[in-house]
């Protein structure tokens, strides 16, 4: 029952937002990136992304995996056409 008030209330979406947040904050701590670094490299890849296709800008994730001792830099982009934009 008190899942189902959370939801209504809004606070499960509070909560989703707090734990997004900080998953930003760890990665930014373990990749020592200056703040604001992950949000400039998302509008630059959606940027050049744009360009080519329509992206759905509400849905993007971006984020680093740790694998042992190395990072990778995940993207998932979803594109509202699969159709090349006109005009390039």
């Amino acid at each position: 029952m008190a899942g189902f008030l959370d939801r209504i209330s809004g606070r499960a979406k509070s909560a989703d937002s707090a734990k997004e947040r900080l998953q930003l904050l760890l990665i930014h701590d373990r990749t020592n990136m200056p703040p604001g670094m992950m949000d400039d490299l998302r509008n630059e890849l959606l940027e050049v992304i744009s360009r080519h296709m329509d992206v759905d800008r509400s849905a993007v994730r971006i984020e680093i995996a740790h694998e042992g001792r190395s990072q990778r830099l995940l993207a998932d982009i979803p594109l509202k056409s699969t159709r090349p934009r006109h005009g390039n």
